[in-house]
């Protein structure tokens, strides 16, 4: 069987495989390029009090390029869904290969197992490494932006990835069991995969572990970094020092705790100061936010509560694929 399934697949086994040499030879070089960058960095500052923007300016260099690649790998598992676990039952269906194999000696449970675990695991291994080597190659830029919380870098780096493409790959081949057809089995399991990557992050993950509640005091360089400062003190963007998750921020507060929105001296610096002197009056009044969050040494905790979720709902789909298939009488 596992010599069968290599057959029916093995033309997608070789995209993949060169895929994946040329995404891993392009993050060797980076990854060496950046490590080198980085050692040069530290050696030029290590004079000075501070590296902070020498250090800001080589992620920036590499911004750009680290964030791509966390795209890319955060698509992976849905075209592994799509192209791999769909087609798997699917077209077997389609061209009525299944009743050969189930006229032989072949179980219908080994002949799914055999090809959930061909296919589905080197979609897994090939995530995992590529994973691997992302986060290498870029951990020193990720290090520097200290935002490994952020959606597209927490799923396209440590574990998760990995457990992303086991499921994608279950999910479609378990749709295409039940559809039959490999067509819309492709279509319902990019659909079904895009809705769990949005659900997830945004209303399962917050909540692995209970949020904690704490102040924040806005200094100039905090508040230059804002990518929003409302017109009565609201304010987006925010990126505390440490890489904590910020889930939900408060308006700007003064000493008190009071919004400081409608006052005199926050309208005057928003109305008279330039982008570049706004942080600094802004600054100078003490002001603060309340922010809720999860603590960047959670990080590793999350990663194993995402990734364990996603390998349960793997062997869930497993499960109900073994039974629909043993309930079916052709």
């Amino acid at each position: 069987m596992i010599w069968l399934t290599w057959r029916q697949f093995r033309t997608q086994a070789l995209i993949g495989l060169g895929a994946l040499l040329l995404l891993a030879g392009y993050l060797v070089v980076l990854g060496l390029d950046v490590h080198h960058a980085q050692q040069d960095t530290l050696a030029h500052c290590s004079a000075r009090a501070d590296c902070t923007g020498p250090l800001a300016a080589f992620a920036d260099r590499y911004g750009l390029r680290t964030d791509l690649l966390g795209y890319l790998l955060l698509v992976a598992p849905a075209v592994f869904g799509v192209f791999c676990g769909a087609p798997l039952v699917a077209r077997e269906f389609e061209a009525g290969t299944h009743r050969l194999v189930w006229n032989q000696s072949i179980t219908r449970r080994r002949w799914l197992a055999a090809k959930l675990g061909v296919v589905g695991g080197s979609c897994t291994l090939a995530a995992a490494l590529a994973a691997l080597l992302l986060g290498w190659a870029t951990g020193p830029v990720t290090a520097v932006r200290g935002a490994r919380f952020e959606p597209v870098a927490f799923a396209s780096h440590g574990l998760v990835p990995a457990a992303y493409a086991a499921f994608a790959s279950v999910l479609g081949a378990t749709l295409g069991l039940y559809l039959r057809r490999t067509v819309p089995a492709m279509a319902a399991t990019l659909a079904v995969f895009a809705v769990v990557q949005l659900v997830v992050p945004a209303v399962v993950r917050p909540h692995y572990r209970a949020p904690e509640r704490t102040a924040v005091q806005l200094t100039a360089p905090i508040v230059a970094n804002l990518s929003k400062i409302g017109t009565y003190g609201d304010i987006g963007g925010l990126r505390v020092p440490g890489g904590p998750w910020v889930i939900d921020t408060s308006a700007i507060l003064d000493e008190s705790g009071a919004p400081v929105g409608h006052s005199d001296w926050f309208q005057d610096c928003m109305d008279h100061s330039s982008l570049t002197d706004l942080p600094g009056c802004l600054a100078d009044h003490r002001i603060h936010v309340e922010i809720t969050q999860q603590p960047a040494d959670r990080y590793w905790t999350f990663q194993f509560v995402e990734s364990a979720l996603f390998a349960l709902l793997a062997a869930a789909l497993a499960a109900l694929a073994v039974r629909r298939l043993r309930t079916r009488a052709d």
